[in-house]
């Protein structure tokens, strides 16, 4: 059993929406202004809001998801990545107790708060209410066991703080630790496939200074940092993990604009078990990088940037011929769409690699959304058969052609067949958090090392 320690705090929200990437984000800025050495956190698989955490503060933001890693490695991860930082934020997801499921909180802020022993602050959109605040704030403060220390009110002015606070305070017995005012100049927007990605905003550093300029000044910093510093001990087991001996192997990794789903753990576990990860541009390079000897290309919005994927001829003919040579490559969702045959916006059908023999068309709702747990119905470079290994899908596509590789199954007890798979291809719609089973990264890495060392050769 190893026991950590630290100060941290969960910033958990009543509902998506309600505000708290803006807390959030302005609570990470105002630390960095303190010079307070922070690590940031999201629960759940979600991964846009950690790359605003990572730029606010230029070091790699975690996701902490209880469903797809289980809670033992939950804490283990919080524990480890936190290590040699004074504080851990820690961002919740969707509403307080939104998780898995609807019959309890499992997978929620709430369960890892609770699973972690930290301390949350609940953040309340005000706008709209006056006495009915109150009895918002009792439901979620009364509705099951929680860790919440205190609020923090959105969207509220510095003249109402004071009466919200004081009414809540005598209604509730409840602590508020500031608010966030109305600030047009932090709006971060959206698109109605999700969420705008960190890189796409015109001077979000500004934005970004300026939530820290405002939380400073309305935000209770120094009791949050009391608050924070009363987590209790964690107790977790050190997962094991069988790594064999082997050279290290180089593999690409594509990350640009229409790339850029990935879960840092995931990336660094594949580092333990031997892979040195090389970064490419499908949008601007013309080929994969030299003597790699594996692909992987993970989600993002390449329907957003279909037409300079399309027209990047020369990089799908390399994505094309490593395929076709045996090279063993990895695709999520939008890395699955990429090596399809073509992507239909509505407006125009845009070819791909055709590595896979599917065609995607973008719809206006989700598609096969939320947890599932995969069965390996074949062997393939990642599970043998037989395995179980957990996903995340979140996707405004369809496809003619999922594949069978894989037997999905969600929290309803629906299941379908998933993911196209061939001796040196995984390609489908599930996100994967490799820690969800460690041994799969291990697969990965040994069909790559085995490609080098067989007939594989130096790719330039």
């Amino acid at each position: 059993m190893i026991k950590g320690s630290g100060a941290r705090i969960l910033i958990a929200g009543a509902g998506s929406g309600c505000g708290k990437t803006t807390v959030t984000c302005g609570l990470l800025s105002a630390l960095k202004q303190r010079a307070v050495n922070t690590t940031a956190f999201k629960c759940g698989p979600d991964y846009i809001d950690p790359m605003f955490h990572s730029e606010v503060l230029g070091t790699k933001s975690r996701n902490l998801d209880v469903f797809l890693c289980g809670e033992n490695t939950v804490k283990y991860l919080l524990d480890r990545d936190s290590d040699g930082s004074e504080l851990s934020v820690i961002e919740g997801v969707m509403g307080i107790y939104d998780g898995a499921g609807f019959q309890d909180d499992t997978g929620s802020a709430n369960h890892i708060a609770r699973l972690t022993s930290t301390p949350e602050l609940l953040v309340l959109n005000v706008r709209g209410k006056g006495l009915s605040l109150a009895a918002e704030a009792a439901g979620y403060l009364n509705f099951t066991e929680n860790n919440i220390g205190g609020l923090i009110l959105n969207n509220c002015s510095e003249a109402m703080y004071g009466i919200y606070k004081e009414m809540l305070k005598e209604k509730l017995g409840i602590d508020c630790y500031g608010f966030m005012p109305h600030i047009e100049e932090g709006e971060i927007g959206s698109r109605h496939l999700g969420l705008i990605t960190a890189d796409e905003i015109y001077n979000l550093k500004e934005k970004m200074a300026r939530l820290g300029i405002a939380a400073e000044s309305s935000l209770d910093i120094d009791g949050i940092l009391a608050l924070a510093a009363g987590a209790s001990t964690l107790e977790y087991e050190k997962p094991e993990l069988h790594i064999t001996s082997g050279a290290k192997v180089r593999i690409a990794i594509a990350r640009d604009k229409a790339f850029c789903f990935y879960y840092e753990d995931s990336l660094e576990l594949l580092g333990e078990y031997g892979a040195e990860l090389v970064p490419f541009s499908p949008l601007e390079d013309k080929g994969l990088p030299e003597d790699v000897r594996g692909v992987i290309l993970g989600g993002g919005y390449p329907e957003v940037h279909a037409g300079r994927l399309s027209a990047n001829k020369a990089m799908l003919d390399s994505v094309r011929k490593a395929a076709d040579g045996g090279m063993p490559i990895y695709a999520e969702c939008g890395g699955f769409m990429y090596l399809g045959k073509s992507i239909d916006d509505g407006e125009n059908i845009y070819p791909m690699a055709g590595v896979v023999d599917s065609r995607f068309k973008l719809t206006n709702n989700l598609v096969r959304f939320g947890y599932k747990t995969l069965t390996a119905n074949t062997e393939n470079i990642l599970c043998h058969k037989g395995d179980k290994i957990k996903c995340h899908e979140f996707h405004y596509s369809d496809t003619d052609e999922y594949g069978d590789c894989f037997t999905a199954v969600n929290s309803r007890g629906r299941r379908w067949k998933t993911t196209v798979a061939s001796d040196n291809i995984l390609a489908g719609y599930p996100h994967i958090h490799l820690w969800s089973r460690p041994e799969a990264a291990g697969n990965f890495v040994d069909k790559c090392r085995k490609f080098a060392e067989g007939a594989g050769e130096p790719w330039k």
